[in-house]
C-alpha cells in the first residue's frame, strides 16, 4: 500500500466530489447544521476548494470537494493538501472521477522527499486501495522525483548507475554499464571527453528489457550529474540546481519503470550516458574538436552546452537499430525555460503525427507538453568553419530550438523519434507536485506509448 492510504473498512469520514453546479442542490439537501456551517464559512463552489461539515448525529463529519472542469487528479491532489489528518473515503456517485485518478492524485501529493530530515508532519489518509496502474505511475514518479532531489554529494554517474542496476534486477532486465577509458574504446568518444575531467568515471547505462520479438522503444535521458559549466564555468546562481541536470535520465529511469511495471509489449531499451561536467585539468576546452559515434565532428562552442554531447553517442547508437519509437528527455537548455517557463515540458519532433498525439495526452491528463519547431534554417546558426557542427552556435537566439537540431543530426535512421527539453523541478508548489524534484511528462508519454503499442496485445486497431 502506497503512503497515505489504508485499507477500506474501518472509520472513516466522506469526501464528496461536487461539479461547481451541482453545489447549490447538494447543500440544499443537507441537514441544517451543515447548510449553517457553509453559509458562516461563506463558502463559494471554486474549483478545487474544499470546505469541511460538521455531522447532524446520524451522518459523521467530512468534506466537500470542488472539481474543476473537466474534473482531473489535481483537483484530488488539492484535496489531499488541504484536509485535516483525518480519515477519508470518496463519495462520487455520479463517476466524475475514475478511482485511477483519485488514487493517483493523492498519491502523487503523499510524496515526500524524507533521505535528510523525516517529515512528521501528520496527513490525511484515503481509505481506498489503489488499482495497480495508479501504483505503478506513483512509484515511477516517485522514482524520477527522489532521484532529482538527491544531492549530486550522493548521486554521481556511479550511484545513478547503481539505480539503474536495481531496477533491472527488481524487474528482470539486462543491464550493461560502459565505464571510463572503455568509452573511448567502444566509441562513444563524446561521452568520454565530456566526463573525463571528473574523478567520477563516465559511463553509459544500457538497459534491455521485453521480448526482443516485440516492437523495439527506445528512451534516452540525459544524465549529467552536476554540471560546473565545465571551463566556461557557471555562476553560482546558475550552479545552485545543476544537481537536477540528470533529470532527463530521471525522467526515463521512471518511464521504464511503468513500461517493466505494466508488462508493455515492446523490446525496451534504455540508454542513460552519465556524467559530470567538472572543472580539471583534463576538462575538454571551448575550441576542441570532439568525435562522435556518429562519425561527426563537433567544434566546442561552449563547455557549458555538454549535455547535447553526451546525448548525441547515445542517440547514435539508438538509432543504430531504428527503433518503432525514440524518445529523448533532457534538462537542455535555459532557452526553453525563458521560452515556455518551468511547467511547461517543449516537444521537439519532425513526426506530425507523432506531434498531435503526444500534445493530446498531454491535455487529456492535464499536464500539458507544448510543441516548438525545429525549424531547418536555424541550424546555419551550429555552423562550424572547421567541423561538422559547433555545439553552441556564435549568436544567442533560438538556444532550445538550435540545440534540438543539433540532436536531430544524430537521428537519421529512425522514422519516429521526439525529443523534450524539460526543467525536472516544480519552482513552486502545485497540488499533487510539491516544490523540488519532478517527472516533467511523464504520464502523458507513458499513456502514448501505452495506446501506441496496444495493438502488439490486441488490444487496439
Amino acid at each position: 500500500m502506497l503512503e497515505g492510504f489504508v485499507a477500506p473498512g474501518g472509520e472513516s469520514r466522506p469526501l464528496r466530489l461536487l461539479r461547481s453546479g451541482d453545489f447549490a442542490a447538494w447543500k440544499a439537501a443537507q441537514p441544517e447544521a451543515v447548510r449553517g456551517w457553509l453559509d458562516f464559512l461563506g463558502f463559494e463552489p471554486a474549483a478545487r476548494k474544499v470546505a469541511l461539515h460538521p455531522g447532524d448525529g446520524e451522518r459523521p463529519a467530512g468534506a466537500v470537494l470542488i472539481l474543476s472542469d473537466p474534473p482531473s487528479l489535481w483537483d484530488v491532489a488539492a484535496a489531499a493538501e488541504a484536509l485535516p489528518a483525518r480519515t477519508f473515503a470518496v463519495e462520487d456517485p455520479e463517476g466524475l472521477l475514475p478511482i485511477e485518478e483519485i488514487a493517483l492524485g493523492w498519491a502523487l501529493a503523499s510524496y515526500r522527499f524524507g533521505r535528510y530530515r523525516r517529515d512528521e508532519r501528520p496527513r490525511p489518509l484515503l481509505a481506498l486501495r489503489p488499482p495497480a496502474r495508479a501504483r505503478f505511475l506513483a512509484e515511477a514518479v516517485f522514482l524520477a522525483r527522489d532521484l532529482v532531489n538527491m544531492p549530486a554529494s550522493d548521486l554521481g554517474p556511479a550511484e545513478l548507475a547503481a539505480a539503474a542496476a536495481d531496477l533491472a534486477r527488481e524487474f528482470g532486465a539486462e543491464i550493461e554499464i560502459i565505464v571510463g577509458e572503455t568509452l573511448r574504446e567502444r566509441n562513444y568518444p563524446a561521452i568520454w571527453a565530456v566526463g573525463r575531467a571528473s574523478r567520477r568515471e563516465p559511463r553509459l547505462i544500457d538497459l534491455r528489457f521485453g521480448d526482443p520479438a516485440h516492437p523495439r522503444l527506445t528512451l534516452v535521458g540525459k544524465g549529467v550529474c552536476f554540471d560546473t559549466g565545465g571551463l566556461d564555468l557557471k555562476p553560482a546562481s546558475a550552479m545552485r540546481l545543476m544537481k537536477k541536470d540528470m533529470g532527463g535520465a530521471a525522467l526515463m529511469l521512471g518511464l521504464a519503470r511503468a513500461v517493466m511495471a505494466a508488462e508493455l509489449p515492446v523490446r525496451l531499451r534504455l540508454l542513460v550516458p552519465a556524467v559530470e561536467n567538472a572543472v580539471g585539468g583534463d576538462a575538454f576546452r571551448p575550441g576542441d574538436v570532439l568525435a562522435t559515434r556518429k562519425g561527426l565532428t563537433v567544434e566546442i562552442g561552449n563547455t557549458d552546452a555538454e549535455g547535447r554531447l553526451v546525448l548525441a553517442d547515445a542517440l547514435a547508437e539508438a538509432d543504430r537499430e531504428k527503433p518503432a519509437l525514440l524518445l529523448d528527455a533532457a534538462t537542455l537548455t535555459g532557452a526553453a525555460r525563458v521560452a515556455l517557463g518551468p511547467e511547461l515540458p517543449v516537444l521537439f519532433t519532425p513526426d506530425e503525427e507523432l506531434a498531435t498525439a503526444l500534445l493530446a495526452k498531454g491535455r487529456e491528463l492535464a499536464e500539458p507538453l507544448w510543441r516548438l519547431p525545429l525549424h531547418a534554417p536555424y541550424a546555419r546558426l551550429i555552423e562550424s568553419r572547421i567541423a561538422d557542427l559547433d555545439n553552441a552556435g556564435a549568436k544567442p537566439f533560438a538556444g532550445a530550438i538550435t540545440a534540438a537540431l543539433f540532436l536531430e543530426r544524430f537521428v537519421t535512421a529512425t522514422g519516429c523519434w521526439a525529443h523534450l527539453d524539460i526543467f525536472a523541478w516544480n519552482d513552486e508548489a502545485r497540488p499533487g507536485r510539491p516544490r523540488g524534484g519532478e517527472a516533467s511528462g511523464l504520464r502523458p508519454l507513458f499513456a502514448f506509448i501505452e495506446e501506441r503499442f496496444a495493438a502488439a496485445r490486441g488490444e487496439g486497431p
